[in-house]
């Protein structure tokens, strides 16, 4: 729990028992909260209450550092620890913190520990020493203006605890290490983000910003942005603080170099003086203008950054600085720190330093290899941008490169001036955010001063300009010449910097464009002009290609569109070099794009870096695969899979090649990239890639497939239907209308249609029917609900949201109640209809069974890369009955229909098929309308086929190879209904799951490891081993849980035949709730055993994890797990019969 929610909750109890002293009985209180805080510290720091006489008195606390407690000894007698980061005096919550502060006792305190923190419970104090050695107030924190007010707001704990954010706990974290040393580029990092997150929470308080208006415009006109509605505002109050922040740490830094022995204190008030970029001295001085930090509240923050870094123990903090690669560590922390939600959406993450250099070589061999330049990046007619260049570890890289060229030309005394006019005239790097900005002039300029050749102050720059990557290549319109002009006369130094970025994007000819492009947009801030870059990729998506829904609204595609127009359509060759998502390679939606750059380019060469999380990928050895960026220690990196992609174009050459390699796949990040950089010394690089073969039937795709001239001839799930199949529902309210508990969902559903409970009664539920969302206005749109419908019972239905995974739902086709209601689905959603579900690609490693079948409504997400239901009937003609209360949801019951029609949702091509060979009455026969599906069923469970055809089926929706006599067509839906009855959660199976045979019934035995009885009232049937834990935003995240691999006993093998341990696995599980039950003998393969991406098993065990699901299991939810198991196992045990029915269907084809 947050430990803030903790020390008012125990607070306010004190306070209200009536039986608490106004000021030791809370002492507690603090001891605990400040504790909490400090193990979080490295090292920890501890409080401890009422500490021994030292000859200053008796302080109320002290803050210790624990190394200072001794380990495995004694202290001599009477010797007494010295509190390394102070003494506490604490009053009750009437008195006033600075009057205690002036007070002899602190005075005292103060004297004999250097500082003091007082504190009432309500307002902090820090008091310390100054430049002179006297006492000074540090840091102020205050939670309430009165006493009065401070007692109410601890009456709601959570309440209040959410209105401090954490400001409140990193000011005390600030305190815990105000009398720490500061000597590492990672602590200063941390001191600026606490501070900066500071000042982030001041300026969100001042919803207007009209001190900073003219600034604001300034900024929009300059970068080619629109901070528009509250994400934009957001953007631009973190471009504020960035700016602030890293503007002050910058002049720090260059005050520094200044004079190295300097023994006079930082004055951040000068700090736009030591600030060489005019457009940065300019920007920090109109932000840090006094009447504007004075109305923003921000005076106060700076003054404690300044001390802060007055603090740094500079010898110590520059010989790591100035090493390199700690200035990129530098800045990701700070984001992190300071806006992590930022720092995800737009998808802003360190890349490591194997990476660029691997990027930069490649970049530098193919200018010498493929476009016959002989010195490469030292070439100084090679012009090289870094569009999105972060904290500049590219451009440095390409400068390390043309100093070692030019060292090996013999270029001698004039190398490193060379390499100096080589970061002025043509080495470029684009970036929108102002922290990167800043630090990536400092690491060039760093570079440039260890090689002897510094930046002349005020008259030299590097080319690195704050800009939009995405806008302003195109001249510009009447519209924005007019806001040119406007800048050009409020802030001439900004339009110098956007002259000069858009003389690069028009007047120079890039040969070379690298870098790791932003992932994510964020919003509040694209214009047209940047938003305009992918509608080239999706011309023809719906009419070419089928494709109706689709994403290319990722950042990172607009970089390609950028790269592509640069290199293609000015200078006419090059290359490009992106590390990237992995998503473009592939993936349906991105084929135009992929069509766009075979027609640009001659060559192509991509390195699957593999560590995709988001489909849990595992390196060959069986362990995770770790993402390329992850770093042990600091930063864990992404979710996707990521691609290393190089891109060349030739005037000269004709044709394209794309080659593709996927061997670099070591499941530890560090492994991986020393396998990348290892790569680097293959002679013929060539040779270690795989052809990629592009084509109109793979959607163009790159990646290298193995797709028969059979498979592509049989037909898709999609030519089988006369109607599309539909996404499932799609909820994104938080679970808030799916449980597993029916009766929580009612109880929750009907307080949110009845109008006499109030909207605050309702948000103390804590669900995402209260939460504003994109496009989910909370409150109208339950009072648009409320006028629209009541309540009504018959739309608590089973609801199918993972494989065998079941719960309930609360359907309601008022949008946007769900996010995506899908009424068509719904309409075909009655009595006796069934569904197939597949996906339109598999985006899964593992996937498993890409098909699966139910007769009830279901998720979007029931399967990985989205699920499609094929309705195997369709009801037509859906006219209600005329009702008075306007009710919906009884389109079960058909009387409440006019004549519905029901047909078969065969295409017309499949119907012709079923005629000849002699099946007929496809309307009126269930059985035969379900043929062809069932059929499909029944193909998409072979293994053989499965494996055979495994390229294919990833490309797209199943091709199925439909027979060509009734006979096999007849055989092998009896088998897809076979697996239709096992898949089926909600009806018994005779042998199964009823009445199991002996073999099945030594299958997930629920066992005691004392070999006694369960007892659910105990606790036996709560599950505590780890299956799942609570992630973001209310993700549920698997686990690692406790299975125990073994042999199999010997009664077990009584009744299992070799034929079957063939196909079950030689190994069996033992899968553990607790330490005390157990599931008996879950066989290798049934654990395994994957559909649509989910480990079926596993993944209903995460979900039921005692933290999570608030309880222990019930004794049925304990059988529903045997049952499914068992219902696995006749599946796996069926596979000879599948691959079989497979074999004889694939020779004797119908032409389809």
């Amino acid at each position: 729990m947050n430990p803030l929610v903790n020390y008012f909750r125990n607070l306010q109890e004190i306070h209200s028992s009536q039986a608490a002293v106004k000021e030791t009985s809370y002492y507690g209180t603090l001891e605990t909260l400040l504790n909490e805080i400090g193990k979080t510290l490295k090292p920890r720091v501890r409080c401890i209450i009422n500490l021994r006489n030292q000859g200053a008195g008796l302080p109320d606390g002290g803050l210790f550092n624990v190394d200072q407690f001794p380990k495995n000894q004694e202290l001599e007698p009477f010797t007494a620890i010295f509190p390394e980061r102070g003494a506490i005096e604490i009053k009750g919550t009437k008195e006033d913190v600075k009057k205690i502060a002036a007070s002899e006792q602190v005075q005292k305190y103060w004297q004999k520990y250097g500082q003091v923190l007082v504190s009432n419970y309500r307002d902090f104090l820090l008091i310390g020493r100054n430049s002179q050695g006297q006492p000074v107030e540090l840091e102020a924190y205050s939670l309430a203006p009165s006493e009065a007010e401070f007692w109410l707001k601890t009456s709601n704990p959570s309440k209040f605890a959410a209105e401090q954010g954490d400001s409140l706990l990193e000011y005390l974290k600030r305190v815990l290490l105000q009398a720490a040393p500061i000597t590492s580029p990672a602590d200063v990092a941390w001191f600026l983000a606490s501070y900066a997150r500071d000042a982030k929470a001041r300026l969100e308080h001042h919803s207007d910003l009209p001190a900073l208006a003219n600034i604001r415009q300034a900024l929009e006109n300059a970068l080619g942005i629109k901070f528009e509605q509250e994400q934009g505002n957001k953007f631009f109050r973190s471009t504020l603080v960035q700016t602030l922040f890293y503007g002050l740490f910058s002049a720090w830094v260059l005050w520094h170099k200044e004079n190295l022995n300097r023994e006079d204190k930082f004055d951040w008030k000068s700090a736009a003086h030591h600030l060489h970029v005019p457009m940065l001295a300019i920007l920090f001085e109109q932000i840090a203008a006094p009447s504007k930090l004075k109305s923003l509240g921000l005076v106060e923050v700076l003054n404690w950054t300044g001390a802060a870094l007055n603090r740094v123990r500079r010898e110590e903090f520059f010989r790591q600085f100035d090493e390199g690669q700690a200035v990129q560590y530098f800045y990701e922390p700070f984001l992190q720190a300071f806006d992590p939600d930022l720092r995800k959406e737009l998808g802003v993450w360190y890349t490591p330093p194997e990476i660029v250099r691997y990027m930069v070589a490649r970049v530098d061999r193919v200018l010498r290899e493929e476009l016959n330049i002989e010195d490469g990046l030292a070439n100084p007619d090679v012009y090289i941008l870094d569009p999105c260049c972060g904290t500049g570890a590219y451009l440095v890289e390409v400068l390390r490169y043309i100093t070692d060229t030019l060292q090996e030309n013999g270029a001698g005394a004039l190398a490193m001036a060379l390499v100096k006019k080589a970061a002025i005239e043509r080495i470029f790097g684009f970036e929108i955010l102002t922290a990167p900005f800043v630090v990536a002039h400092l690491q060039l300029g760093l570079f440039l001063q260890s090689l002897g050749v510094p930046l002349i102050e005020d008259s030299e720059r590097v080319g690195i300009y704050l800009t939009n990557a995405l806008t302003g290549w195109q001249p510009p319109d009447e519209e924005s010449k007019q806001k040119i002009q406007q800048l050009q006369l409020s802030f001439p130094e900004l339009n110098k910097e956007r002259e000069a970025a858009d003389e690069v994007k028009r007047g120079k000819p890039i040969l070379v464009i690298l870098g790791n492009p932003p992932y994510n947009a964020f919003a509040g801030t694209s214009p047209a002009e940047e938003a305009g870059l992918v509608e080239v990729y999706k011309q023809g998506l719906i009419s070419d290609w089928g494709i109706k829904k689709f994403n290319l609204d990722e950042l990172y595609v607009r970089f390609f569109r950028l790269a592509e127009r640069c290199i293609s359509e000015n200078t006419g060759k090059g290359v490009v070099c992106y590390v990237s998502n992995y998503s473009w390679v592939s993936e349906p939606s991105f084929v135009v794009l992929r069509q766009n750059l075979l027609k640009n380019f001659n060559k192509f060469w991509i390195e699957n870096m593999h560590g995709n999380r988001k489909i849990s990928e595992y390196a060959p050895d069986g362990r995770t695969s770790e993402t390329i960026f992850s770093i042990p220690g600091f930063s864990a990196g992404i979710q996707q899979g990521v691609v290393i992609s190089l891109w060349l174009k030739n005037s000269s050459q004709q044709g394209t090649k794309v080659l593709f390699r996927d061997d670099i796949d070591a499941a530890k990040a560090v492994e991986r990239r020393s396998q990348l950089l290892e790569s680097l010394k293959n002679q013929d690089f060539d040779a270690f890639y795989q052809v990629s073969n592009p084509e109109q039937s793979n959607r163009y795709s790159f990646r290298p497939s193995d797709v028969s001239s059979h498979y592509l001839a049989w037909p898709k799930l999609t030519d089988l239907c006369k109607e599309p199949p539909s996404n499932g529902l799609m909820e994104k309210r938080g679970g808030a209308l799916i449980d597993i508990d029916k009766s929580s969902l009612e109880k929750r559903i009907k307080m949110y249609y009845d109008t006499s409970i109030t909207w605050e009664e309702l948000k103390t539920l804590k669900t995402g029917l209260t939460k504003d969302a994109s496009g989910f206005e909370a409150k109208k749109v339950r009072l648009k609900v409320q006028k629209s419908e009541g309540f009504q019972q018959n739309n608590i239905i089973r609801y199918l949201i993972r494989p065998f995974e079941v719960r309930w739902c609360y359907y309601s086709k008022i949008s946007p109640l769900w996010n995506r209601s899908r009424p068509d689905l719904w309409s075909q959603c009655w009595e006796g209809n069934s569904f197939l579900m597949s996906r339109p690609a598999g985006v899964a490693n593992p996937e498993g069974i890409p098909i699966c079948y139910t007769q009830l409504l279901g998720d979007n997400d029931f399967q990985r890369g989205h699920a499609y239901y094929f309705p195997i009937r369709l009801r037509q003609n859906l006219e209600k009955v005329n009702t008075e209360d306007n009710t919906q949801g009884k389109l079960f019951d058909s009387g409440n229909f006019n004549s519905p029609s029901i047909k078969a949702n065969l295409s017309e091509k499949s119907r012709q098929y079923l005629n000849q060979l002699g099946i007929n009455n496809l309307d009126e026969n269930i059985e035969n309308a379900s043929l062809i599906w069932l059929h499909s069923l029944a193909i998409g469970y072979s293994t053989l086929y499965l494996g055979e055809n495994a390229d294919g089926i990833r490309q797209d929706f199943p091709r199925i190879p439909i027979p060509n006599s009734q006979e096999l067509l007849i055989k092998s839906a009896q088998l897809g209904q076979v697996i239709a009855s096992l898949l089926d959660t909600e009806n018994p199976v005779i042998g199964v799951t009823k009445k199991p045979t002996p073999a099945l019934q030594k299958i997930a035995l629920i066992s005691c490891t004392d070999g006694g009885n369960l007892n659910p009232d105990k606790g036996d049937l709560i599950i505590n081993v780890g299956w799942g834990h609570g992630g973001k935003n209310g993700v549920t995240m698997p686990g690692k849980g406790k299975a125990i691999a073994r042999q199999y006993t010997p009664a077990e093998m009584s009744v299992i035949s070799p034929e079957m341990r063939k196909l079950l696995g030689t190994t069996t599980y033992d899968i553990y709730l607790n330490d005390r039950a157990y599931w008996q003998n879950i066989p290798a393969r049934v654990w395994e055993y994957t559909i649509g991406g989910y480990q079926v098993i596993k993944k209903w065990l995460s979900y039921r994890e005692e933290k999570l699901l608030g309880r222990g299991l019930t004794i049925a939810e304990v059988q529903e797990v045997s049952e499914m198991t068992r219902r696995i196992t006749a599946i796996i045990l069926l596979e000879s019969d599948l691959d079989d029915n497979y074999q004889n269907i694939k020779t004797a084809v119908y032409s389809f």
